[in-house]
């Protein structure tokens, strides 16, 4: 009994020191770890600012500010000494030193950024034609944009309301493989999921039988620079009409805005849009466009994959955005965001019901030496459906030490329902 006593205390005191250094580990790793939190506002009127860039100087680590203004960056300890760079359209950038109190890992702060209050005088270079400088843009894809493959590390957001009430929330960490901007074709490119979760409605009227195209792997169709079929090749731009607008500060550069509008019709849906060319580079940096809705059919083919029949789908905005941001005199794609406004309803119902499905990626760390690229075995399919392939699943810590794009209230307390409706469906 003796020698069973001293066994079992060995066993014991074996397992007290792994849970010692269990905790010695999270420790050394909490300590390892800085959060800065912060919400960005104009400096004049103090409106929180949306679609802010945010990077840390020096490096390929960053996010974008939610429609609240706020982000949160998770970094190493080496990198506490960093400054925060900050860009958006019509502001100059600003920069913030984090200085993190001494023994503290957390940063809060409120940043703010002074738009640009003169008007840039134009440069004409080409003449005022705006067509030109877009075909010049194009042409110097190869130049502006990385000559080698990458690999981005990106977080990606899928919602879906229903009126103004959240149905479903789906997330996923991805990495995108890239192949150079040397030639504007995507067929190498490739998305593997690295961790996703999904929160859908329990309720049986907030069913959406509605599946449409887009997903994970807009990271690889909606970079229009890569993308040659996205939005403008030199072939397409004859479907369009092309004027100037006032130049604008990005990236403290300033801008053409060109606005493009379809001129002819054809037998698919074009978009509407403005496209932010760089005045001396000539790389293109922003682009904000829709679907044009002039045809409802044409518009419905060019998003809609498949359907129940006798369910009627009705478009009613789809919008996109996408943005780049310079490092090292190079233009690296950062965040792309989708919006989709749409109605749906059965035949002999006398009313339909609004949905809004958003889906938005961002950029959040990039490896310009990869050294490996995505086995076709574990890319997202073109083909696949992001909301079928997640599971269901949900806990407060599980992007750790992951950097995303912050929820904003609306969508924290929309998940609380979620859950709520989840744990009430399994009891």
């Amino acid at each position: 009994d003796a020698q069973e006593s001293r066994g079992l205390g060995d066993v014991y005191k074996r397992q007290s020191l792994l849970i010692a250094l269990l905790c010695s580990i999270i420790n050394v790793y909490a300590q390892n770890e800085i959060v800065i939190n912060g919400i960005v506002r104009d400096r004049i009127n103090k409106n929180k600012l949306e679609n802010v860039t945010v990077s840390v100087a020096g490096s390929s680590i960053g996010t974008v500010t939610n429609a609240e203004g706020v982000f949160s960056l998770k970094l190493s300890q080496q990198l506490s000494n960093s400054k925060l760079e900050l860009s958006h359209i019509g502001y100059q950038n600003t920069q913030f030193a984090m200085t993190v109190p001494d023994n503290s890992s957390q940063l809060s702060a409120t940043i703010w950024m002074t738009p640009v209050t003169q008007q840039l005088d134009e440069v004409v270079v080409y003449g005022g034609d705006a067509r030109r400088i877009v075909k010049e843009a194009l042409k110097k894809i190869p130049v502006n944009y990385p000559a080698h493959e990458s690999m981005l590390s990106t977080f990606y957001r899928e919602t879906i309301q229903k009126r103004h009430r959240y149905i479903g929330v789906s997330e996923a960490m991805m990495d995108v493989y890239k192949t150079a901007y040397t030639n504007r074709n995507t067929n190498h490119d490739k998305v593997q999921l690295i961790k996703a979760r999904r929160l859908v409605s329990q309720k049986q009227s907030d069913t959406l039988a509605v599946k449409m195209e887009g997903g994970p792997n807009q990271s690889i169709f909606l970079d229009i620079a890569k993308n040659e079929d996205a939005l403008l090749d030199q072939q397409s731009m004859e479907y369009y009409t092309f004027t100037q607008e006032p130049s604008v500060l990005l990236d403290n550069r300033p801008q053409y805005v060109i606005r493009f509008a379809p001129r002819v019709k054809l037998s698919y849906a074009l978009f509407t849009g403005k496209l932010f060319i760089d005045r001396e580079k000539l790389a293109i940096t922003r682009a904000e466009f829709s679907l044009d809705l002039s045809d409802r059919e044409k518009a419905a083919r060019a998003i809609l994959r498949k359907k129940p029949v006798g369910l009627r789908f009705r478009p009613q905005e789809v919008n996109f955005l996408v943005t780049y941001h310079e490092r090292n005199g190079l233009t690296y794609l950062h965040y792309i965001c989708n919006e989709m406004r749409f109605k749906c309803d059965w035949k002999r119902r006398l009313f339909s019901s609004p949905y809004t499905a958003r889906s938005e990626m961002v950029v959040v760390e990039q490896d310009e030496q990869p050294d490996r690229i995505i086995a076709r075995r574990n890319a997202f399919s073109p083909k696949q459906i992001f909301y079928d392939v997640v599971e269901e699943y949900w806990n407060e810590d599980y992007w750790k030490e992951y950097n995303i794009i912050e929820p904003t209230e609306t969508l924290d307390n929309a998940v609380k329902k979620l859950k709520k409706q989840l744990s009430q469906g399994n009891n």
